[in-house]
């Protein structure tokens, strides 16, 4: 069978489809992790983030979500932490999804009590011992807090799946 060229367009075209996210995972001073609490999702407790804007970096969109997020205007540099591969679910979200996971250090108990949520999107922020969380959170969502909690403290990367094309 001799390959056909297929032009960029008509190429991708046949690939899946993807959309991304990307965050910040920040922790205070004690080493526990601080989460928001969405206002619009079944999974309530994540990290300042969003999706990915056209012609974004996946850390352009974790510094420009943290900053709407939170107001926290983040100047660190990227220290990526974990991927994250979502398979489709359906019609709740039809396509791959992925997720960049950065590291955006430790935050002082002032810088915590700056910052302003909005409430379209958040309606509580919580900083919380990993056992704190596990009692909090669904057994899938703790797990990814603890593998990406744990890759902060080793210095290694986490990849996450959540999801199967079973």
């Amino acid at each position: 069978m001799t390959a056909t060229w297929l032009p960029p367009r008509e190429y991708i075209a046949t690939l899946p489809q993807n959309t991304a996210y990307a965050c910040l995972y920040f922790t205070d001073r004690e080493g526990r992790p601080v989460q928001l609490r969405a206002a619009y999702r079944t999974e309530p407790w994540q990290w300042p983030g969003g999706n990915m804007d056209p012609g974004e970096t996946p850390w352009q969109t974790a510094v420009r979500e943290c900053r709407e997020e939170t107001g926290i205007a983040f100047r660190g540099e990227p220290r990526l932490l974990g991927f994250h591969f979502l398979a489709p679910r359906g019609e709740e979200w039809p396509s791959n999804h992925m997720g960049v996971i950065f590291d955006g250090g430790i935050l002082t108990d002032e810088e915590i009590a700056g910052i302003v949520l909005d409430p379209a999107e958040h309606s509580e922020l919580r900083v919380a011992t990993l056992t704190e969380w596990e009692e909090e959170m669904a057994p899938a969502d703790f797990e990814r807090l603890a593998r990406i909690d744990r890759a902060r403290r080793t210095g290694t990367v986490a990849y996450l799946e959540t999801g199967s094309f079973d």
